[in-house]
């Protein structure tokens, strides 16, 4: 079967899934935040009341560099004593290290298990932003909070310099710095594809629309993880519309059913979103297998097809120009194919069922 492009209708069904509920206020809410944060990939968001390592903090601020995609899992050499060059973040460590966004300690050691501080965030978050030392004059640590607060990147953070920070403290810190202009008068949020909406807050849709792969057919678990360029148990899974945990039973009965699921993910969030073939949600999208039986044309326009019919009985509109022309005559589909659909459906006020394609696989 061959994978189509995903319609742009999708990636936004999807990123409304991920990033629900929107909000208006000028000051975002937590549960945005930690979305934008978890798409961008610089952390994982789970255990928000978890205190930061030195180790994982450096991680972040690689993740959220452009050195993000190279960054090794070892690293070339040991610059740390207690750094081991197949330490979990020895390549982060490295960077962080090199690039001046954080320091060591005498004696040669890091101190990678220990907790990050307010005070080593903020020179992490200032270093990329490209400020320098030389940008800071007598008392360096209390120069680099005073433009911490000048820049807001303290916004709904609310430590002292040398309080430790936990993983909903890195959410607030880096989804500030994603807003905030670098020394040079850039958003640093553009370089991960940030955009901000008419409130300032930013716009999560902005960083999914075009980066989402798929879709794919997986009827086993092993076909699954095949598929996912990122470990299962490291992924963000939805399941017909609902978030589920990564090793849920429920993945694997849907994996079991006759046609298996439908499968579409983003690498930089590691996020997956599985649809059951055969199984309708009326409140999301729904996937399904079947012959097509026949293709309907509007009275009007005997080029342009506005439906198909398929051996299940039922009829799923065809509202995009993506759709219509892959069923039309000048598409590769044809009655008598068989065909994966995605689609939603719609209930009205007397009842009457609508359901209109969003994707396909032949």
């Amino acid at each position: 079967m061959n994978g189509r492009k995903i319609a742009a209708s999708l990636a936004f069904v999807m990123a409304a899934t991920a990033v629900s509920p929107m909000i208006t206020e000028a000051s975002s809410s937590f549960d945005l935040r930690k979305k934008v944060v978890g798409i961008s990939g610089i952390m994982n968001t789970g255990n928000l009341n978890l205190s930061v390592t030195r180790g994982e903090f450096a991680s972040m601020l690689v993740n959220a560099s452009s050195y993000r995609s190279t960054a090794g899992k070892t690293s070339n050499t040991s610059v740390f004593a207690d750094v081991p060059r197949n330490h979990e973040y020895a390549a982060q460590i490295r960077i962080a290290a090199e690039q001046g966004w954080m320091n060591g300690y005498l004696g040669g050691n890091f101190k990678p298990d220990d907790s990050i501080t307010l005070q080593e965030g903020v020179k992490g978050v200032l270093g990329l932003l490209g400020y320098a030392n030389s940008d800071f004059t007598g008392d360096q640590t209390g120069s680099r909070l005073s433009k911490y607060h000048f820049l807001e990147l303290d916004e709904n953070l609310n430590k002292e310099a040398l309080e430790v920070l936990n993983k909903e403290d890195c959410i607030n810190l880096f989804y500030n710095l994603l807003k905030t202009d670098t020394k040079s008068g850039t958003m640093f949020g553009k370089s991960l594809n940030c955009e901000l909406t008419s409130d300032g807050e930013i716009d999560p849709f902005s960083m999914v629309d075009n980066s989402i792969k798929g879709p794919k057919i997986a009827k086993s678990s092993s076909r699954l993880k095949s598929i996912l360029p990122f470990k299962l148990s490291d992924a963000n899974i939805y399941l017909d519309g609902e978030p589920v945990n990564n090793s849920s039973n429920a993945i694997d009965v849907s994996l079991e059913s006759e046609d298996g699921v439908l499968v579409y993910y983003h690498t930089i969030s590691k996020t997956v979103w599985l649809y059951t073939i055969g199984n309708e949600n009326e409140n999301g999208r729904s996937a399904v297998f079947g012959e097509i039986t026949n293709v309907v044309y509007d009275s009007a326009d005997l080029m342009t097809p506005g439906a198909i019919i398929l051996d299940d009985g039922n009829t799923y509109e065809l509202t995009s120009t993506e759709m219509k022309f892959a069923f039309s005559s000048y598409g590769d589909l044809r009655v008598g194919d068989t065909v994966n659909l995605v689609y939603t459906l719609s209930v009205d006020q007397e009842g009457n069922e609508t359901r209109t394609v969003i994707d396909y696989i032949e």
